[in-house]
């Protein structure tokens, strides 16, 4: 029976079952999202969380803050998309195909605008 139990936790721990594995790596490098423009009295920043894990971007946003507008930029150059009408709270995930330095803002229906930077390596 100890066998049976050794056996099956190595088997959860090999599979990443158990939460054993390493959160960081799993979860990529989180994104300081920060302030630019705000008109309203409450923060909302907060309830955006972004990483960056080698090419995937992810975006969550916690609670509902209404429609955002998502937009990225290469910081040397192009916009790469603009999502004008996301929902919250949902998440979200993009595949970068180019190393380089980025910056996603997001704005708020009352105006409100925040941003990260990050950058894509190999």
């Amino acid at each position: 029976m100890l066998c049976f139990f050794i056996l099956s936790g190595a088997l959860c721990y090999a599979n990443g079952k158990a939460r054993t594995e390493n959160e960081k790596g799993k979860k990529g490098t989180p994104i300081e999202v920060i302030e630019r423009a705000s008109h309203s009295s409450s923060e909302k920043g907060s309830t955006i969380q972004a990483s960056i894990n080698g090419h995937y971007l992810m975006i969550t946003f916690t609670q509902n803050i209404g429609n955002v507008t998502m937009e990225l930029d290469m910081a040397s150059g192009p916009m790469l998309f603009n999502y004008p009408s996301v929902q919250t709270p949902d998440s979200y995930q993009f595949y970068l195909n180019q190393t380089g330095d980025y910056i996603i803002t997001f704005t708020l229906s009352n105006g409100d605008e925040y941003y990260g930077e990050f950058t894509v390596t190999d």
